[in-house]
């Protein structure tokens, strides 16, 4: 869009070299650039790798599940085949595979001034958190790596829409996940 708007100029590309030297725009990666200095990573993750989603630590510390303060944006993708990260002025993003068949499941639009991004709704934030993970070999196992690993409390745990993650766990196909249901409807009890 910058070079479009550029396309007076003889030489759009070296007006944009530059406006980036100049510190009127900001490079984020390569074809990607930023006219505010100051703007929230997380606002731009959807923008460096996509198809994408703000999940994982990110999402879980967003939501206050986890009691650290987590600084690289991590995402959700499909069908990449491998992790992506990008170190950037802006700050470290991460995207990991998901299952395709649940991507687009379990997302929030949220906007915050001008800028639109997505992210998994606290179900889906842990779901695809245990999807990434070892199994556990039973649903103690899998209480003590939220509880403990990840610091999820048991409170934080009763919250989570049980239907939700009733209605991930068919798409997940993961023992982590099918176990969740069984440790979340307990909780319930």
């Amino acid at each position: 869009m910058i070079l479009d708007e550029l396309s007076e100029y003889s030489s759009p590309r070296t007006k944009l070299s530059r406006m980036v030297k100049k510190g009127d725009i900001f490079p984020i990666v390569k074809g990607l650039y930023e006219t505010e200095k100051s703007t929230p990573g997380f606002l731009l993750a959807g923008s460096i790798y996509g198809p994408s989603y703000i999940s994982f630590e990110y999402a879980l510390s967003f939501y206050g599940l986890i009691p650290e303060a987590v600084y690289t944006v991590t995402s959700a993708t499909f069908e990449k085949k491998k992790s992506k990260k990008y170190e950037t002025m802006f700050g470290t993003f991460t995207y990991r595979d998901v299952p395709s068949e649940v991507f687009p499941l379990g997302l929030k639009l949220m906007q915050e001034g001008t800028y639109y991004y997505r992210i998994a709704t606290p179900e889906k934030a842990v779901c695809d958190m245990l999807y990434t993970l070892p199994p556990a070999s039973n649903a103690e196992e899998l209480h003590l790596l939220l509880n403990e690993s990840l610091r999820i409390d048991d409170m934080d745990l009763k919250n989570l829409d049980t239907e939700s993650i009733i209605e991930l766990s068919e798409h997940y196909h993961t023992t982590n996940v099918k176990r969740l249901c069984t440790l979340v409807r307990r909780l319930h009890k």
